[in-house]
């Protein structure tokens, strides 16, 4: 028994477990941290290379069998999801070696840093709806403490707003699947693949209901319009080290999960799959539009983050076409733009956060010349805006034309529409970030209020130059993937393959078959509790 995917789970915790112990030191927590990011990344190309070459891969907790014990899978869809938090937890710890000061280390920003990627892992390999949730409000928590933390009063407001909405998601995510258990006895996702089924022949306004509710609960994880309104509120307000590994890894599970859910637990409920592609298109014009109409670099940014996932769940929505070539298409399209935002959204707030170290403020009307003063900040940039737009040959662009197929061969013109109208205003919004931040000439407001000369203003900051090194890896790994973009593409339509067949999970997991004889009664009397009245 391999147990490849315990480890991307363990080795984060025993970094921050090691970081606690040397909590008085500065040295000893940055060590152990960048030690156990190192970890977890090896473990999780192993892992991709294993559930690639090998299929997928299982583990039975204490040896209890499925469904009655913990199980982890990994196939290629949450292996590859597993690298994208290995490479971005890598990158971001770097960041944070420069970025966070002391007093943000002895707060615990890097033990908690190390149990929100173990939190995510955990999520992206759990096999079970339970554990799922468990690993929701772990990484919940870490995440609330970190933006609570680390910063000042405006940190704490939005920490407020993003826990409380998060926890409405949590509370209907609970309620789902209490239900759900109530109706089939079990919570492994395999087990439940067979399980539910039978119940929707008998009640499938029931099975229907419990879609809808964790569609509900999973977008506003992933912040699907009309339910995004905690994170631009929250994700702007932190250093840029928090805000970038939020952008590539928090809304990125809430997708996984309605990936996920919708592939293997409800295949066959295409009303709510419609409902999911049409909020997909609102998502992708709403979040843009949210995003012109600011002049706040990281708030652009989140804004952004929106629009993008409006692009990623529009694959999702596609299962609704019942045409296999374009559900494998939808499907491989969403794991490339999955793969392409979670890293290129964070390259982008890195470069933000290069931006605050320099000029000390990232309000757009207050910087510009950064073009002429720092010319290699000025070409990061751009390749990443490059690309985030969508311009050949960047990844975005592979990205969005695979979305883009996708929709002509569903024959979706509205939603390729909204697609194509959000990818021009989204262009529009870097060239604005480029105009002020960049290219215009330096805003003398000490001359507008009188102050020219006066020492106590502040000046630029040089940027270290192992400081922006992270940024350098992550805007040459993702030009590498627009260059080279076959290997991605092709595990795509290997992971979307893989997705389209449940049947494979089922068997890799091992459950059982269940012979279930629910009768439309009888799951109403689990449901409402209700007793036969005696005669």
């Amino acid at each position: 028994m391999t147990m490849l995917p315990v480890l991307p789970i363990l080795i984060p915790l025993l970094a921050a477990a090691a970081c606690l112990l040397s909590w008085r030191s500065v040295l000893w927590q940055r060590v152990a941290s960048t030690i156990g990011a190192v970890g977890l990344l090896g473990s999780a190309i192993a892992l991709l290379i294993t559930a690639d070459r090998h299929d997928i891969v299982t583990v039975q907790i204490g040896s209890w069998s499925a469904p009655f014990g913990i199980t982890l899978v990994a196939d290629r869809f949450s292996a590859i999801m597993v690298l994208l938090a290995g490479t971005m937890g890598l990158l971001v710890c770097l960041f944070s070696l420069f970025e966070a000061t002391r007093r943000d280390v002895h707060r615990g920003f890097f033990p908690l840093l190390l149990i929100l990627l173990a939190g995510v892992c955990g999520a992206f390999l759990t096999g079970d709806l339970f554990n799922l949730y468990v690993w929701f409000e772990v990484l919940l928590i870490a995440s609330f403490v970190l933006l609570g933390l680390v910063g000042g009063r405006a940190n704490i407001e939005g920490a407020v707003k993003y826990v409380a909405l998060n926890l409405v998601g949590s509370m209907l995510f609970l309620t789902a699947t209490g239900v759900l258990y109530g109706v089939t006895k079990t919570l492994n996702m395999a087990d439940l693949h067979g399980a539910l089924r039978e119940v929707q022949a008998q009640n499938p306004t029931l099975v229907l209901t419990l879609a809808a509710t964790f569609a509900v609960a999973f977008g506003l994880k992933a912040a699907l319009f009309p339910l995004f309104f905690w994170l631009p509120a929250s994700y702007h307000v932190p250093p840029a080290a928090v805000c970038a590994v939020f952008a590539a890894l928090l809304t990125k599970v809430g997708v996984y999960a309605l990936v996920r859910v919708f592939t293997l637990v409800f295949p066959d409920a295409e009303p709510v799959l419609w409902v999911i592609l049409i909020l997909a298109a609102i998502t992708m014009v709403s979040g843009v539009l949210g995003a012109v109409t600011q002049y706040e670099f990281k708030r652009i940014l989140a804004w952004h983050s929106i629009s993008q996932v409006g692009y990623i769940v529009a694959g999702v929505g596609l299962l609704a076409v019942p045409d296999p070539e374009v559900q494998a298409l939808g499907l491989a399209a969403a794991v490339v733009f999955l793969v392409h935002h979670g890293t290129i959204k964070p390259a982008l707030f890195l470069v933000a956060g290069l931006v605050k170290w320099r000029e000390g403020t990232t309000e757009l009307r207050q910087l510009g010349g950064l073009a002429g003063a720092t010319p290699w900040l000025a070409a990061l940039f751009l390749l990443a805006a490059l690309s985030l737009a969508g311009l050949p040959p960047s990844s975005g662009f592979w990205a969005k034309l695979a979305v883009l197929r996708a929709l002509v061969v569903a024959q979706e013109w509205w939603v390729l529409a909204a697609a194509l109208a959000a990818g021009l205003l989204t262009l529009m919004s870097m060239m604005k970030i480029w105009n002020e931040a960049f290219w215009k000439d330096r805003p003398l407001a000490e001359k507008v209020q009188g102050l020219e000369g006066d020492p106590a203003l502040p000046k630029p900051h040089a940027i270290p130059k192992a400081f922006a090194a992270p940024v350098v890896a992550l805007i040459v790994l993702v030009t590498a993937i627009g260059l080279w973009p076959q290997p991605l593409l092709g595990y795509a339509d290997r992971a979307a393959a893989q997705l389209l067949t449940p049947s494979a999970y089922v068997e890799a997991v091992g459950v059982p078959p269940r012979e279930i004889n629910t009768t439309p009664d009888d799951v109403s009397s689990v449901i409402l509790d209700v007793e036969e009245p005696q005669p």
